[in-house]
C-alpha cells in the first residue's frame, strides 16, 4: 500500500492558491505559439493532426529526437512515458520484487524510495549531507551493498539540493553497479541545467549497459504541461518489461504533446540556454539575499538546476513556512516533506517572477 505522497499533497493544498510560488522545481515555461514559432511549418502540421491513439512506445520521430540527445542510444532504446512519475513507477514494477534490496540516493523525491517499499523491498538510504556539500560518499555506498541488492537509485543534478555528483564519484558508481550486475536507475531530469556546461555529466545510459536513465520535458525545458518523459537504456529486459506494463497505465501518450515535445527537443539547447539565463540571473539575487540574511539562513550553493535547499536558523521550518503562506502568500517547501529533519526548505528560482517573490519574502522577514 502506497502512503500519501507528502510533497504532492502539500502542493495540492497550496500551489494554486498562493500569490508567489517560491519553491517550484521547474523552469520558466513557454506558450504553444512560442514553441511552434521555432519551426515555420509546425503550426500547420499541428492543425492537421488527427487526434487518434499514438504508438505505445512513443511516436517514432519523437523517440529518434530523444535518442539524438544521447551518445549511444537508438530510437528503439527510448520508451516515452506520461511524465517522469509513470516511468519511475513502471521501472520499480519491472525491475523489483519482494525481498529485493534497493539503495536510494537521499533526500529524494518520495516515489524513488516509496514505490520500492510498497513492492516489499528493503530500502537503504545513501545519504547526501550538508557538511559534505550534499555529495554522497562512494565509500559509504560500498558498505550498503548486499547480496540481494537489485538497484541503486541516483538523482543528479539533485532534487532538492541542486548538487551535482562529483565526476569521479559518478564514474566510480557506474563501474560499481555494472561490476555487480546491479541496475543503476539514474534520475537525470535536471540534466542540461548545469550552470557551467563543462560540468555536465554523461548520461548513465551511455556509460553502463545495465543502467536506465530518466528524462523529462518539465524541468530544464520548462514544459511540464506536455506531461512527456522517457527512459533511455541498453537494458532490453527492463525496457521490454516496462513497455508491457505501460499497457496497464497510460497505454500511450497524448499525440499533440508528443508532437510539441519533438519540436522542443530539436531546439533543446535554445530552451535550455534561455532557462539557464533565468536561473543564473535569479541565483545572483538569491546569493545577495542569503548574504544579507545570514543570521536567518545558511546553505550550500547549488551547482545545477533551479532549486536549492537552504537551512533556516532560529525557528522550526514547518511553522515558518506556514506563517509565510498565511501572512505573505509565499510558498516555500519545508524539508519535512522529504522526511529530512535538518530544518531545511526548498526554494525555486527558475521562473521570471522570482524577483517579485523574493522581495515579498524579504518584506515578510523585515516586517
Amino acid at each position: 500500500m502506497l502512503p500519501p505522497f507528502k510533497l504532492e499533497r502539500y502542493f495540492a493544498r497550496h500551489e494554486f492558491h498562493v500569490k508567489h510560488l517560491l519553491c517550484a522545481s521547474d523552469c520558466e515555461s513557454v506558450s504553444v505559439a512560442d514553441l511552434l514559432a521555432l519551426e515555420p511549418k509546425a503550426a500547420p502540421r499541428l492543425n492537421r493532426m488527427r487526434l487518434g491513439y499514438t504508438e505505445s512506445s512513443g511516436n517514432p520521430q519523437l523517440r529518434q529526437t530523444v535518442a539524438a540527445t544521447y551518445e549511444t542510444l537508438q530510437p528503439d532504446q527510448i520508451l516515452i512515458h506520461s511524465g517522469a512519475e509513470e516511468a519511475i513507477f513502471l521501472f520499480m514494477q519491472a525491475a523489483l520484487a519482494p525481498g529485493d534490496h534497493v539503495i536510494v540516493h537521499w533526500p529524494c523525491y518520495q516515489s524513488l524510495a516509496e514505490v520500492a517499499r510498497a513492492i516489499g523491498c528493503q530500502v537503504s538510504l545513501w545519504k547526501a549531507r550538508e557538511e559534505s556539500r550534499w555529495q554522497p560518499d562512494t565509500a559509504e555506498l560500498e558498505t550498503l551493498f548486499r547480496p540481494e541488492t537489485r538497484a541503486v537509485i541516483l538523482n543528479t543534478p539533485h532534487n532538492p539540493t541542486g548538487a551535482l555528483l562529483d565526476r569521479q564519484n559518478y564514474l566510480e558508481l557506474v563501474k560499481m553497479t555494472e561490476a555487480r550486475g546491479i541496475i543503476l536507475f539514474s534520475d537525470e531530469v535536471y540534466r542540461g541545467s548545469e550552470y557551467h556546461v563543462g560540468d555536465r555529466l554523461p548520461s548513465a545510459s551511455d556509460l553502463g549497459r545495465g543502467a536506465v536513465a530518466l528524462g523529462v520535458m518539465s524541468k530544464t525545458y520548462g514544459l511540464a504541461g506536455l506531461r512527456i518523459g522517457w527512459i533511455a537504456t541498453h537494458n532490453r529486459q527492463i525496457y521490454d518489461k516496462m513497455a508491457a506494463l505501460k499497457d496497464y497505465t497510460t497505454i500511450c501518450n497524448s499525440a499533440p504533446s508528443e508532437f510539441l515535445a519533438e519540436i522542443a527537443l530539436r531546439h533543446h539547447e535554445v530552451l535550455a540556454d534561455r532557462n539557464r539565463g533565468i536561473i543564473c540571473s535569479n541565483l545572483a539575487l538569491l546569493d545577495d539575499f542569503l548574504q544579507r540574511h545570514g543570521d536567518r539562513f545558511t546553505w550550500q550553493r547549488p551547482q545545477a538546476g533551479p532549486i536549492a535547499f537552504p537551512r533556516l536558523l532560529g525557528e522550526k521550518v514547518d511553522s515558518f513556512c506556514a506563517r509565510l503562506v498565511k501572512e505573505a502568500g509565499v510558498l516555500l517547501l519545508p524539508g519535512t516533506v522529504y522526511d529530512h529533519d535538518g530544518n531545511h526548505f526548498r526554494i525555486g528560482f527558475g521562473r521570471r517572477d522570482f524577483p517579485q517573490a523574493l522581495n515579498r519574502l524579504e518584506e515578510f522577514l523585515t516586517s
